[in-house]
């Protein structure tokens, strides 16, 4: 049985607006599921809508096999981490970690266990006594996690809970997140636009545009092999390189034509593309920055470059298209920089559709 299930929902709100449209996910028992997307997409929309806290238009919010859509938030039997910490400022540290624990009625001395075990496992024992504005965000962060540890819940909900730190702090609260999931095994759905936040953490990715999935899968085979151009461009940093190029045949063999030059595709793809009848056709291309050869081929124009530890993202034009490269920081950038395509790692797109032919 799944721990969560989504069936087609739907939400509009009163001006008319359509937020998420007919969303289906499954998710198991003890999975850590990432929600990706830019701004607007519907992910928060979603998750508000599996807490309860806002009602879906249609489809069936499902927990456990139990259908949840007319139940209080409370009785949903989740906790929440929110962006904004949601710490009671006239509370202390302490007393924000066992706010759960006292709705249940438990007993002090079994909500004194339990919060000193979360402050532990979380490293904020010292700071139990002291009050939220005491705290740095990387603190209140982390209280606002014990008391999610503390709720105990099967699932639980995260929205956008490191958008407020800065970039160190993320990186160190990401491997806090990615421990407790692995010490728990509790059942995880995290929502965030920022796209390594989702490739580091997540069993599985679910990235959405305008309301709809694009794809669901592993973090490995959402890079790989994305499924049409907007799920190419939003994964990876930097984004993927989507170009119009032509399928073209001459004498038997399946090329590519990409701004005046045949380049050959190897023999799966392009049995693929023709059995898909796109030879003779206008397509799409993506190629990654990692995924480029220096030194031969294309000349293409330097506009910025910018260097990154031992790695420099070098932003180009190369006959009307914007391509970005990496080079090895101790290279030497000119104004112009030669570079092939390893044709290996090549995507190809319907132009059309955008979605991904092989």
């Amino acid at each position: 049985m799944n721990a969560l299930s989504l069936r087609n929902i739907q939400k509009y709100y009163e001006n008319g607006a359509h937020a998420v449209k007919g969303v289906n996910l499954d998710i198991g028992c003890g999975e850590f599921i990432v929600v990706v997307g830019p701004s607007g997409c519907g992910k928060s929309t979603t998750l508000r809508m599996i807490a309860g806290f806002e009602k879906a238009t249609d489809g069936e919010i499902i927990v456990n096999g139990k259908v949840v859509n007319d139940l209080e938030p409370m009785k949903r039997d989740m906790s929440m981490v929110f962006q904004s910490y949601a710490l009671y400022p006239y509370m202390t540290v302490y007393e924000n970690i066992a706010f759960p624990l006292k709705m249940r009625n438990l007993r002090k001395n079994e909500i004194k266990r339990k919060v000193e075990e979360a402050a532990e496992t979380v490293s904020v024992t010292p700071y139990l006594k002291r009050k939220p504005g005491q705290l740095s965000g990387g603190q209140r962060q982390r209280v606002a996690l014990a008391r999610a540890i503390v709720a105990n819940t099967a699932i639980c909900l995260m929205d956008e809970p490191l958008s407020n730190l800065d970039a160190a702090l993320r990186t160190e609260m990401r491997r806090e997140i990615k421990k407790l999931h692995q010490r728990l095994q509790n059942t995880i759905v995290y929502v965030t636009h920022d796209q390594v936040e989702a490739m580091t953490l997540g069993n599985r990715i679910v990235v959405m545009k305008d309301g709809i999935i694009q794809q669901i899968d592993t973090p490995k085979n959402i890079y790989e092999k994305p499924a049409n151009c907007f799920v190419a461009s939003f994964i990876g940093n930097p984004q993927m390189n989507i170009c119009s190029a032509s399928i073209i045949k001459e004498e038997g063999q399946v090329n590519l034509l990409f701004v005046g030059e045949k380049l050959t595709i190897p023999s799966e793809k392009a049995n693929m593309l023709e059995l898909k009848n796109y030879v003779n056709r206008e397509i799409l291309i993506g190629f990654r920055a990692t995924d480029i050869l220096y030194g031969r081929g294309y000349m293409a124009e330097v506009e910025h470059v910018e260097l990154i530890g031992s790695k420099q993202h070098v932003k180009t034009t190369l006959e009307g298209h914007s391509v970005n490269l990496q080079f090895p920081s101790s290279l030497s950038i000119d104004k112009f920089v030669p570079f092939s395509i390893n044709m290996d790692k090549l995507h190809f797109f319907d132009i059309n559709t955008e979605e991904r032919i092989c």
